[in-house]
């Protein structure tokens, strides 16, 4: 019975085992990149009150980025990664669609913007939990500048 009692005991410490520094410094890196980026478009979109905004645009990043994070970390096939990130980008098109609402009375959509912030918060967590932290970087600028500066570039035009 001790026996038994050990061998459970041994594989509990080993299953939540901390991993290695390199290791664990790798998961941080990519979490907190997801999180800070995803947060950043949140911030915009909060900023605006929009419905989904900073909680919401973390969590997509962070989320997304463990999808493809765990199965790196646990040696998957490349290509079965990249049917995980399939999943993804199908399952968050269902979750930008919530944001997306047809008003009635003037025939206009709202939320689109929100719901493709969405979708690019999922694909820069995804970039960041593979380890490509300089192309969500990038992204994440490119596209912060695209909802600060296009806005700004209609609303000049039309004066």
């Amino acid at each position: 019975m001790s026996s038994t009692i050990e061998e459970v005991g041994q594989a509990l410490a080993q299953e939540f085992s901390v991993p290695d520094a390199a290791t664990l410094a790798v998961i941080a890196a990519r979490v907190l990149t997801a999180a800070l980026l995803g947060g950043l478009i949140g911030w915009e979109r909060e900023r605006k009150g929009r419905a989904a905004g900073l909680k919401t645009h973390i969590l997509v990043s962070i989320g997304s980025a463990l999808f493809v994070l765990a199965p790196l970390l646990a040696d998957i096939d490349g290509g079965d990664v990249t049917r995980v990130m399939q999943g993804i980008v199908s399952g968050i098109g269902f979750l930008g669609a919530g944001a997306i609402i047809k008003m009635q009375k003037d025939e206009r959509v709202e939320g689109l913007t929100t719901a493709a912030g969405i979708w690019m918060t999922a694909a820069i967590g995804m970039a960041a939990g593979m380890g490509q932290e300089m192309v969500a970087v990038i992204t994440t600028v490119v596209a912060l500048m695209v909802v600060s500066a296009v806005p700004r570039v209609l609303k000049d035009g039309s004066e």
